[in-house]
């Protein structure tokens, strides 16, 4: 075999080499991208999905009627200041317009996103409420109207149990204070913080109309949340043919 010939075979080897290390090179990228695209796929399959925004408003504090056709849900935080706000100027507006015509029910959550005294006062919410609900709305009134600086710690069980006393409400303060200390309804206010942050809410208050969760732009200015609650309104008419 001449010398021609031995390169001919050489250079034929290697482009043989060269051609099967491509090929091999391919079948690895493609099984790297099957198995990356199965691992997505599961990891969205088995991911914990987010609590549903349509609750059971009979197991909420809830003012207006159960068959408002618009219902509206506030996470709420005693310590924060628009909540507060929210309390003390929308809250009334909302009542007068919607609330007391029967249009829209007011149900409350907590989120305890501003420090541990938060959850303080939203076992002691919760408490209220199971003891009596009537009393919820006047504890979560008494509580805005009194609140301190959100940097201190404020709401302690005798702070708020005092707070129950002073406004008169129908409660055994005994059995308050109690529920509050041993954390009775720790449970329901760690169900509530799951469903915010696992829905991603970014503050407090949030509100959520007919499970839809609304912008801060839509639900802390009262002229936007009127015109949410009246597009809803016209929507549920126009679905019962009304």
């Amino acid at each position: 075999m001449d010398k021609a010939q031995r390169k001919k075979e050489e250079r034929l080897k290697k482009e043989a080499l060269a051609k099967k290390k491509r090929k091999q090179s391919r079948i690895w990228v493609w099984s790297t991208v099957v198995i990356a695209v199965a691992i997505i796929a599961l990891a969205v399959v088995f991911r914990p999905q987010p609590e549903d925004l349509n609750f059971d408003y009979n197991k909420l504090p809830t003012i207006g009627q159960a068959d408002a056709p618009v219902k509206l849900v506030e996470f709420g935080d005693f310590k924060c200041i628009t909540c507060k706000m929210f309390s003390e100027t929308i809250y009334p507006q909302l009542k007068k317009d919607f609330i007391d015509t029967g249009k829209v029910s007011l149900s409350f959550m907590n989120f305890t996103i501003i420090s541990q005294d938060s959850t303080t006062a939203a076992l002691a919410a919760q408490a209220v409420y199971h003891q009596n609900k009537d009393e919820f709305w006047n504890f979560y009134h008494s509580v805005y109207a009194n609140q301190g600086d959100e940097r201190a710690p404020w709401a302690t069980s005798d702070f708020l149990v005092q707070l129950a006393r002073d406004n008169k409400l129908n409660l055994d303060y005994d059995k308050l204070k109690s529920d509050i200390d041993k954390e009775t309804y720790k449970d329901e206010v760690n169900k509530h913080n799951k469903i915010a942050r696992d829905n991603n809410f970014g503050g407090t208050p949030t509100i959520v109309l007919n499970g839809r969760k609304l912008t801060d732009s839509q639900a802390l200015r009262y002229e936007n949340l009127k015109a949410e609650i009246e597009k809803a309104l016209q929507e549920k008419g126009a679905a019962s043919g009304s």
